[in-house]
C-alpha cells in the first residue's frame, strides 16, 4: 500500500482495522517517488542535498525516474511498470543504466574533468552509492510471466534511455558542482576497480606461487616450518655475511635492495609492480589479505592461507642507523598492512643489532644502549688506576673512584642542560643548599631577571614579580619548560 501511495502521487489510501483497535492509517505523498527515495537516503551520507527527478512523457509512455547519491558503494535501484514492481529488471532497467552511463561521460568529456591517464568509466562504476526508483506508465506492457518480475517490451528500453539521457545531462549542465561530485565518485570506483584488476593479473601471473622461490632467497634444508626462520637483512653485503653465520637447516637468509615502497600510501597495484615486496611475497608464502579474502575478490586479494606459512619466525635484521630503522618500519607497515595474521599471531620478529663493541684485551663485549656504554667505560678505565688525595695521602678504592666519575658524567649531563636553558652553571652551583646539598629545581625567567630556586624560595620569587607579561620556568625534575603567569595557584610540584 505504501509502495502504491509513493507511485501515484497524490493517491490517498486508507487502512482502518476494523476490530477492536478500530486504528486507521492514511497512505499519501504529494511529492510520490521523490519522497520514497527521501525516505530511502535517511540512513545514508548523500553527496548532494536534493534528488534529481526526471519526468518525461513520450510516445505514450510516461517516465518516472528520481536518482539519489550517497557516499556508500552498494546499489538500489527499484524499478516499476504500472505500478507493479519488477525485481528482475526488464528493458526499462536496460535503457536507465546504459542512458546513465552515457550522461555522466558526456558531461565529463565536454567539462574536460577526465584525464587521459584515469581508467575508463564503466556502468558499474556510475551505480556505485546509486539510489534509484524508476517508474513507467505505458500500454500495453508485456512481462516474461505472470509473476511480471520482467518487463520485455523491445521499444521501451530506447525510449527510457532517451528520456534519462537527455534529462539526466540537461540537470548536470545546471548544476556542475553536483554534477563533478558524481563524476569523481564514479572515478573513484574505477580506480578502485583498475587497481583489483592489476591485483588480479599480478596474482594470476604467478607472483605469489607456482613461478618458484626468489633467486636472492638463501632457504634452509629444514621443510617443517615451526624450525624455520627467516631473516631479512639490508642489502646484499649483508645478506653475505648473514649467510656465513647462518645455520643452513633452519635459517633462511633474504637480502632486499634498497628502502621498500611505503604501503600506507601507495595503491594495491603500486605495491605489488615493486619487485621486493614481490620477492618478500614469494618468500613468505602465504599471499596477502586476510584468511576471509581466500574466496572473495577484494581489492589486492592474494588468497591469504595461513596453512601455505613456509617460516614460523620472519625476523627482520637491519642496521642500527637511521636508514636501517626506516627500512625496519616499512617492512613493518608492509607486514601490519597486508599479512596482519602473521603480526597477530606472533610470526613477525625484530632482530635488535647492538649499537657498540667494546675491546679491551681479550674481553669483547656488545653493548645496546650509550647509558651502558658509559658504565663499562667507567668500570674499564677504573680498572687499574689509583687515587690518593695528597693532602692527607687518602686513597680511594675502585668503587669510591666510579662513583665520582658516574657523580661528574651527571654534572656534565646537568650543565649542557641548564646552559641551554640561559643559566651559567656556576651560577646553579652555587644555589646549592648548603645544608642538604640540594640543587635548585627551578630556573625562573621574568624580564631579563634570572633566578635559580627550590620551590619555596621560587614561590616567594614568583609573588612580588607582578607582571601581565608570562614568565618561563623551568622545572629540573620535568626536564621542561613550564610557562606561567605570576601570581598563579597552579601547582608546579
Amino acid at each position: 500500500m505504501r509502495e502504491l501511495a509513493f507511485l501515484n502521487p497524490g493517491l490517498s489510501i486508507t487502512l482502518t482495522d476494523e476490530g477492536k483497535s478500530g486504528k486507521t492509517e492514511t497512505f499519501l505523498y504529494k511529492d510520490g517517488i521523490e519522497e520514497f527515495v527521501k525516505q530511502m537516503v535517511k540512513a545514508k551520507a548523500p553527496i548532494h542535498p536534493k534528488p534529481i527527478v526526471l519526468e518525461k512523457k513520450k510516445d505514450e509512455v510516461f517516465v518516472d525516474c528520481v536518482i539519489q547519491y550517497h557516499d556508500g558503494y552498494d546499489e538500489t535501484l527499484l524499478p516499476f511498470a504500472n505500478s507493479i514492481p519488477n525485481p528482475d529488471g526488464g528493458t526499462h532497467v536496460s535503457g536507465f543504466r546504459s542512458a546513465l552511463t552515457r550522461a555522466i561521460n558526456q558531461y565529463a568529456s565536454g567539462k574536460s574533468l577526465a584525464k587521459e591517464k584515469d581508467p575508463k568509466i564503466t556502468g558499474e562504476d556510475v551505480r556505485e552509492g546509486l539510489i534509484c526508483v524508476l517508474s513507467i506508465k505505458l500500454p500495453n506492457p508485456r512481462f516474461n510471466a505472470q509473476t511480471k518480475v520482467k518487463l520485455v517490451n523491445a521499444e521501451i528500453e530506447g525510449i527510457v534511455g532517451s528520456c534519462v539521457y537527455e534529462g539526466l545531462l540537461a540537470f548536470l549542465e545546471e548544476t556542475p558542482g553536483v554534477g563533478k561530485k558524481i563524476f569523481e565518485k564514479a572515478l573513484t570506483a574505477a580506480r578502485a576497480r583498475e587497481a583489483a584488476r592489476k591485483a588480479k593479473e599480478t596474482i594470476r601471473k604467478g607472483a605469489f606461487s607456482g613461478g618458484g622461490l626468489p633467486g636472492k632467497l638463501a632457504d634452509c634444508s629444514e621443510r617443517d616450518p615451526s624450525q624455520c626462520e627467516l631473516y631479512i637483512v639490508e642489502g646484499d653485503s649483508a645478506g653475505g655475511s648473514a649467510k656465513q653465520g647462518r645455520d643452513r637447516r633452519t635459517q633462511a637468509i633474504l637480502p632486499i635492495r634498497g628502502k621498500l615502497i611505503n604501503v600506507e600510501k601507495a595503491s594495491i597495484d603500486r605495491v605489488l609492480n615493486n619487485n621486493e615486496i614481490r620477492t618478500i611475497i614469494t618468500a613468505v608464502g602465504t599471499g596477502i589479505g586476510t584468511s576471509g579474502d581466500k574466496d572473495k575478490e577484494s581489492e589486492g586479494s592474494g588468497g591469504f592461507d595461513l596453512s601455505r606459512l613456509r617460516y614460523h619466525k620472519i625476523i627482520l635484521m637491519t642496521d642500527a642507523d637511521v636508514d636501517g630503522s626506516h627500512i625496519r618500519t616499512l617492512l613493518l607497515t608492509f607486514f601490519f598492512r597486508k599479512m596482519p595474521e602473521l603480526v597477530a599471531l606472533g610470526h613477525i620478529y625484530v632482530a635488535q643489532p647492538p649499537l657498540f663493541l667494546i675491546k679491551r684485551k681479550k674481553r669483547e663485549e656488545y653493548v645496546d644502549d650509550n647509558e651502558t656504554l658509559d658504565k663499562i667505560l667507567i668500570e674499564l678505565g677504573t680498572e687499574e688506576v689509583s687515587l690518593v688525595r695528597l693532602s692527607d695521602k687518602k686513597a680511594y678504592n675502585k668503587t669510591q673512584l666510579m662513583d665520582v666519575l658516574v657523580s661528574l658524567q651527571e654534572l656534565e649531563k646537568l650543565s649542557r642542560a641548564v646552559t641551554r636553558r640561559g643559566a651559567k652553571f656556576e651560577d646553579y652551583l652555587e644555589a646549592r643548599n648548603t645544608k642538604t646539598g640540594d640543587l635548585p629545581k627551578y630556573i625562573a625567567k621574568v624580564r631579563k631577571r634570572t633566578k635559580l630556586n627550590r620551590k619555596p624560595e621560587f614561590m616567594r620569587f614568583m609573588r612580588p614579580a607582578a607582571s601581565p607579561r608570562r614568565c618561563r620556568v623551568w622545572a629540573r625534575r620535568e626536564w621542561r619548560w613550564i610557562t606561567t603567569r605570576p601570581r598563579t595557584n597552579r601547582s608546579l610540584s
